[in-house]
């Protein structure tokens, strides 16, 4: 062998053997003192002091954290290097669900129709529109492609598609993308008779675009300096960005600021809010250089969405004790809470989640006993009813289209085994009818597949519901593993509806199961508020009692179970990872949340103010910082044994920072007894939500499954990590 190339092999050779060993992480420990304790941070080092400009460009991540994290990518490829096969069966398995050629349905909006398409083979979808015709009996209008992402996309090693808002002369569209994955969206517009961009340029906003109604000018949200949505503007066609009216400008860092417009047309709404209290202010889109109007001052605690109705608001609102949300009428001429008039009143047990109105009716989406319903409300005369479905666990909303004067609701409803089927409804007659049942090219049989839902008591008695997906001629005699999916925070429920994804688990013998567990909203307002701030502990143990649920059930045993969770439920991933890791076989954290007493003390994070309502202010109250320190995963790693782990991060992640599951990581090798291995994997090109193409995303989904078949199955063998 010739000189060079045995230098080569011998150099591949040694990266092999350094790539099997886990990085250890030096310890260059880090002292602050709060409220008289003094904190110990050894891996503080991996957070980049520039990390606001890697956000904007990840080529200037520190080196020696580079290479850290790029070592960690190594040796979670070589720790999974005996499932590199399965990885590619996986990616192809669940390509071959999806419709390559799929499109949206078309939603009317005047003289067009509206809809996204996807080429065979293409990662980013078409924006298109065709002429609305109304004899059916004609072949299809001509398309008009007004936006192809996939060419947009070409040569990025990023490329999220933001929103999409044709003008209302249908002149003009008005498109929004991130290049990085930071969620620092700039907005463009294009003219729809030339194909041309026109100079406009507005860069650093949340994506978001609410057009006035003379299509002369739009609103949109920009970013501050720490990455805070903070200011609403309106940018005019022709100017420059730096001269763009601010209509908003958010003093208090707390708060998130959100634009969106009623679907009348006639308002924008200007939305600042945090997980608790909410103010509204309205712009007249029909006059968009008048100022904003409030509807009702912020008061703590209390929320509100709006709607509009000829001279009246309709407001959704936890007002007067509505824990679980009441409807109320406003005059439009004087909104204020001393003129509210309950609507739809409140009752217990029953959370209206949203509301819609269209021309004489009020639909909202309501969950009682779990399982949502869709309730339409004749404003005229008062009658209700309802559409709902028979299944144990399923999925439904309301996709509320453009038109306010129509006679036409749009839905969708899924289950965890049934595909996703659009509807229209007809408001006047009551009739469905089926647009589209989602395709699954490679071949799906519902009734291959059995939906359950059962309950696990936890340990304070509260029954906490588990959506169970298992083959129907699974044996349910304790020998199937189980991948057990848990979020559980911001009052965000775990819809039970069909996943093509889970099916490569499910037909290889897993049984997989969504824990409804507190801190999210299935069993009203009320679950959510038993799972945050000093009641944060009950979602980890409902999740806990769900896995133990499904043991005693014969679903699975334990010590088969591998967990699953991303973001704030990857901090449900690290906390049951400390509390009760002899349950499971293994753990996926998705972007975890893992550093939470570090990040809820540091102000200068982007949305650590915003968080303190959901998770308490340890700054300022020693009871909220006690509460954290005892449960943030990061600070209560102990000197035990801990199941195979899986951290997946992103390095321009805004929201759970790159370094949090690097330090976690770091943390774990150092303090465990045995077990293993600690794995992390770090998209170098992507952010919070992973890759943005829709095949792309499937490698990550692919080693995140192939990671629980193997800690399900054949394992690695039990080992103590080297400490540093």
């Amino acid at each position: 062998m010739p000189a060079d190339e045995t230098s080569r092999a011998k150099r591949a050779s040694a990266g092999q053997r350094a790539a099997a060993r886990p990085p250890v992480a030096p310890i260059r420990t880090v002292e602050t003192v709060v409220h008289g304790v003094t904190l110990r941070d050894d891996y503080a080092w991996l957070r980049a002091e520039n990390w606001k400009d890697v956000l904007r460009d990840p080529d200037v991540l520190p080196e020696e954290i580079r290479r850290h994290l790029e070592a960690e990518n190594a040796y979670c490829k070589a720790q999974m290097a005996s499932t590199r096969a399965l990885q590619r069966e996986l990616v192809k398995e669940m390509r071959g669900r999806i419709k390559e050629d799929d499109s949206s349905v078309p939603q009317p909006d005047g003289p067009w129709l509206y809809y996204s398409r996807y080429r065979k083979g293409g990662e980013h979808p078409l924006i298109c529109r065709r002429p609305r015709v109304s004899d059916l009996t004609r072949k299809k209008s001509r398309e008009q492609i007004m936006l192809d992402a996939d060419a947009l996309a070409d040569g990025k090693d990023f490329f999220d598609l933001g929103d999409t808002a044709h003008s209302p002369d249908h002149a003009l569209l008005g498109w929004s993308a991130d290049e990085a994955g930071s969620e620092l969206y700039r907005i463009r517009v294009r003219d729809l008779a030339t194909g041309e961009d026109l100079p406009d340029i507005v860069p650093d906003t949340t994506g978001d675009i609410v057009w006035a109604n003379d299509a002369g000018s739009f609103f949109y949200v920009a970013l501050d300096a720490d990455h805070r949505p903070s200011q609403v503007k309106r940018h005019r066609l022709g100017t420059p960005a730096e001269s763009d009216t601010v209509l908003h400008d958010e003093a208090d860092a707390g708060m998130f600021v959100d634009i969106d417009q009623t679907q009348s047309g006639r308002f924008l709404l200007i939305s600042i809010g945090d997980h608790e209290t909410s103010e509204i202010r309205l712009v007249d889109l029909d006059a968009p250089e008048t100022p904003p109007r409030l509807v009702a001052a912020r008061e703590v605690g209390r929320q509100y969405e709006v709607e509009h109705h000829g001279e009246d608001l309709l407001i959704l609102t936890n007002a007067d004790g509505a824990e679980d949300f009441k409807i109320v009428t406003a005059p439009l001429g004087s909104p204020e809470p001393a003129h509210w008039r309950d609507l739809v009143p409140h009752k217990g047990g029953r959370l209206i989640l949203d509301h819609l109105c269209l021309k004489g009716r009020l639909i909202r989406l309501e969950r009682e006993d779990g399982l949502p319903r869709i309730v339409i409300r004749e404003l005229g005369d008062g009658t209700e009813r309802s559409i709902a479905f028979d299944e144990e666990a399923y999925g439904l909303g309301i996709d509320p289209g453009y038109e306010f004067e129509t006679d036409t609701l749009r839905f969708l409803y899924a289950s965890l085994a049934r595909p996703a089927e659009t509807y229209d409804y007809d408001l006047a007659t009551a009739e469905r009818t089926l647009l589209k049942r989602q395709e699954v090219p490679s071949g799906h049989d519902p009734a291959a597949y059995k939906v359950r839902r059962i309950f696990a008591t936890a340990r304070d008695g509260e029954q906490v519901p588990v959506s169970i997906l298992h083959r129907a001629d699974l044996p349910l005699n304790g020998s199937a593993p189980c991948l057990l999916y848990g979020y559980g925070s911001y009052g965000s429920a775990m819809s039970a509806s069909f996943r093509t994804r889970p099916l490569s688990l499910v037909d290889r013998g897993f049984v997989y199961a969504i824990a409804h567990v507190r801190g999210g909203t299935e069993k009203g307002r009320r679950w959510y508020l038993d799972g945050k701030r000093e009641k944060k502990r009950n979602t980890f143990t409902d999740f806990i009692a769900a896995g133990e649920a499904l043991a005693e059930a014969g679903f699975t045993t334990r010590g088969r179970i591998v967990a699953e969770g991303g973001s704030a439920g990857g901090m449900l991933m690290g906390a049951v990872a400390n509390i009760a890791p002899e349950l499971f076989a293994g753990i996926v954290a998705e972007v975890p949340f893992v550093d939470v007493l570090n990040t809820i003390l540091d102000e200068t994070l982007p949305l650590t103010p915003p968080e303190w309502p959901e998770w308490g202010d340890p700054i300022r109250d020693i009871r909220a910082f006690e509460t954290i320190r005892s449960y943030s995963p990061y600070d209560n790693v102990a000197a035990q044994s801990y199941p195979p782990i899986l951290a997946m991060a992103g390095l321009t992640d805004p929201r759970v920072t790159y370094w949090e599951p690097a330090k976690w990581v770091a943390r774990l090798r150092a303090s465990m007894t045995g077990g293993g291995p600690i794995l992390l994997h770090t998209n170098m090109d992507a952010g919070h939500g992973g890759s943005a193409g829709r095949f792309d995303s499937l490698k990550e989904t692919a080693l995140a499954y192939a990671f629980a078949i193997k800690a399900a199955g054949d394992g690695w063998p039990q080992s103590v990590p080297a400490k540093a």
